[in-house]
């Protein structure tokens, strides 16, 4: 039973570039009846966007953090807010949950220098990051440090974490998700272009395109059905796209 069970989205009139997204400018009403649920679509189709506005309602910090991380400041964070946030009405079952950590890809860099500001006076602090500074790690070994250390239990909130992840270390998320949600502590809402990641047994996958938002199955998205295709016959692809 997800702890997050419901998202909704009035139909938008506020003159800004929200009303001009076909996944939200509409409106949005989801049921979430699993404890993965992943986002697909082209960038720019909303993913991001809903992830960022549920995350900033969660408490947690926009720049990748949870509620104990400092709110929304640094390069390019200072004073930001989610402009979707004040939109937002989320059902909680049975009750809402303070717990869980918001990560983007594209600013990660800037979560793991904030770690090493509060390193500076505690540096005990790495402890809870696989022992070292996460810039000392490479991209991957610093995603899977934060997955394996940090995760325990609340909802995680994760835009695109398979960014710095190699096909075998996706599958190792994939079994830090699966440990954590079979155990009932945990909810994921993941926005992912992985074709591996959306085969997650049970997940709910949600297409964001010009249609608005709907339930799919990952053998009916583009991630899934284009790369299949291209790895089975990728000089058919080739051709099209080099010039030899």
């Amino acid at each position: 039973m997800p702890f997050l069970s419901r998202i909704s989205v009035p139909a938008l009139q506020d003159g800004s570039y929200l009303q001009n997204i076909p996944s939200l400018g509409k409106g949005l009403q989801l049921t979430l009846k699993e404890n993965v649920t992943f986002f697909v679509g082209e960038n720019g189709s909303g993913k991001s966007t809903l992830l960022e506005g549920i995350a900033e309602q969660c408490g947690f910090s926009l720049r990748g953090g949870n509620r104990n991380h400092n709110l929304n400041t640094g390069y390019r964070f200072e004073g930001y807010e989610s402009p979707l946030a004040p939109y937002l009405q989320l059902g909680w079952t049975p009750r809402r949950i303070n717990e869980g950590f918001f990560m983007r890809a594209e600013s990660f860099y800037n979560f793991a220098s904030y770690i090493d500001e509060l390193a500076v006076d505690n540096p005990r602090i790495f402890q809870a990051y696989g022992g070292r500074s996460l810039h000392e790690q490479s991209h991957g070994e610093s995603f899977l440090s934060l997955f394996n250390n940090q995760f325990e239990s609340g909802i995680y909130i994760l835009d695109e974490p398979e960014a710095a992840l190699s096909p075998a270390r996706v599958l190792a998320f994939m079994s830090v998700i699966n440990e954590l949600e079979q155990s009932g502590r945990a909810q994921f809402l993941i926005a992912t272009h992985s074709p591996m990641l959306i085969c997650y047994p049970g997940a709910a996958i949600y297409q964001f395109d010009d249609d608005g938002v709907r339930e799919t199955a990952y053998e009916n998205t583009e991630h899934f059905y284009l790369t299949k295709s291209f790895l089975d016959n990728p000089q058919s692809y080739l051709r099209h796209l080099i010039r030899g």
